[in-house]
């Protein structure tokens, strides 16, 4: 019980913010250390450097979001089964996530290596990055097994409230990883291949620490492997989560990658600014994504134990809670904007690009927690088709439309960057009203039984 929170009696507040603040940090953290890679190449290796990796995040994201759906429809369907009491099917449940990490993994990492090259030509990556991003996402992809199984066994503690140990093992990976990188990048010059290497060891680190802790833990969640099997009734649950999570991603991911192939065409310093000033947006989207993580899985338990009641405070809370906690990091890495960039590079033709993005994207981006609270709150009560198709709609359909509309009349970076505050507001409308006609309905059902 040391490492689990009954999320289904008590103060919800309270609880709430003890599994998002270390889920927060391990994403800060994370991001933090990808940073480092960052600032390790900015200074260490140049531009150009900096420009090939930071222009590979649209194609990781698009390879990995379909499966990192499924470990969200995962961590909901072993939460609602603790919420329901059905120890049997947790344990089912659990070792089924487990084996689909395998897959996950190894489908990831063949079809990651074979288009990895081909994506960049899509993309239009500019001549004297593309081959550095070649070789960065190849060494990247093939580490992707225990990425995988790092992802699917943090979901499976996160479903019972263990977000603590998950950061304490990134914490000491990383570490690592950072040491690593500067040694290869510093000292043996080996540029975007050292802190890709140093990426493959961390997740090593991180895979066979938590393969470790469920192989010791007690009861339903104990990883047994001659269990791993696909058990077709959970598979399918899983599935029913998340792929619908898993597509919005991967559709929300294709219009970044062709956002992308955009901010390409003003050439590799447009490319370093941005990606230097993304960074920041990890960082305050990590923060979202806990309180996320919390709506989903307190729903999912409460949901599961039929307390409409609960359910009514989770939504209140988190999305309370996420929204300020979003104001506080935007307007912090906003104000500090002059100090932060320079973490990443001191390039005077890199910086103006930069500053560009954290004035018409970051300093809006908390607008975005009126979607992301409330379809998590879908999804913990079963409905992950509607969110996905409000949030495909409403973010990666209008985006594209923009870039071959308006953005095709104007030119300017400054109106590329537009449209990431313009869909935030749309789709947060619509995903609350989607919420609300669907919380209604479910309440009066939990209500009459």
């Amino acid at each position: 019980m040391a490492n689990q929170i009954d999320m289904l009696h008590g103060s919800l507040m309270k609880k709430i913010l003890l599994f998002a603040l270390p889920l927060a940090a391990t994403g800060t953290v994370q991001q933090l250390f990808n940073a480092a890679d960052g600032i390790i190449l900015g200074h260490f290796a140049g531009s150009d450097a900096l420009a090939a990796v930071g222009s590979t995040a649209p194609i990781i994201n698009l390879s990995i979001n379909l499966f990192i759906g499924l470990s969200i429809g995962a961590s909901v369907v072993i939460a609602n089964y603790i919420g329901q009491g059905r120890s049997d099917r947790i344990s089912d449940a659990v070792h089924t996530a487990a084996l689909l990490s395998l897959i996950a993994g190894v489908t990831i990492a063949v079809v990651g290596i074979c288009i990895s090259r081909p994506m960049l030509h899509a993309m239009g990556s500019p001549d004297n990055v593309i081959d550095l991003s070649t070789v960065y996402l190849r060494i990247f992809f093939s580490g992707m097994p225990f990425m995988m199984i790092y992802i699917y066994f943090s979901a499976i503690l996160r479903s019972k409230g263990d977000t603590k140990r998950p950061l304490v093992i990134l914490l000491c990976s990383g570490v690592i990883k950072v040491g690593i990188s500067l040694l290869l990048v510093i000292v043996f010059g080996m540029s975007v291949k050292g802190v890709a290497f140093a990426t493959i060891v961390a997740n090593m680190l991180n895979s066979g620490a938590l393969v470790y802790l469920l192989l010791h833990e007690t009861g339903p969640f104990r990883l047994r492997p001659k269990k791993l099997r696909l058990t077709r009734e959970h598979f399918i649950r899983i599935l029913k989560i998340g792929v619908p999570a898993g597509v919005q991603s991967m559709v929300f991911s294709f219009s970044n990658v062709i956002i992308q192939s955009t901010i390409n065409g003003f050439g590799s310093d447009a490319i370093a600014g941005s990606a230097a000033a993304v960074n920041y947006e990890f960082f305050c989207y990590f923060v979202l994504n806990a309180f996320g993580q919390a709506a989903v899985t307190f729903t999912s338990q409460n949901f599961g134990a039929r307390n409409a009641g609960r359910c009514k405070e989770v939504f209140r809370d988190c999305m309370l809670l996420g929204a300020a906690a979003m104001l506080i990091c935007n307007f912090g890495f906003f104000f500090g904007r002059s100090f932060f960039v320079l973490v990443f590079t001191t390039d005077a033709l890199v910086i103006p690009w930069a500053m560009i993005r954290f004035g018409h994207v970051l300093i809006f981006q908390w607008v975005a927690s009126s979607y992301e609270i409330s379809g998590q709150c879908m999804r913990g009560m079963g409905h992950s088709l509607l969110p996905a198709i409000v949030s495909v709609l409403g973010t990666c359909v209008l985006r594209i439309a923009w870039i071959y509309t308006i953005f095709q009349s104007f030119g300017s970076f400054e109106m590329l960057m537009n449209i990431y505050p313009i869909t935030w507001a749309i789709t947060g409308a619509a995903t609350l009203i989607a919420f609300a006609v669907v919380s209604r309905k479910e309440y009066r059902t939990m209500e009459v039984k």
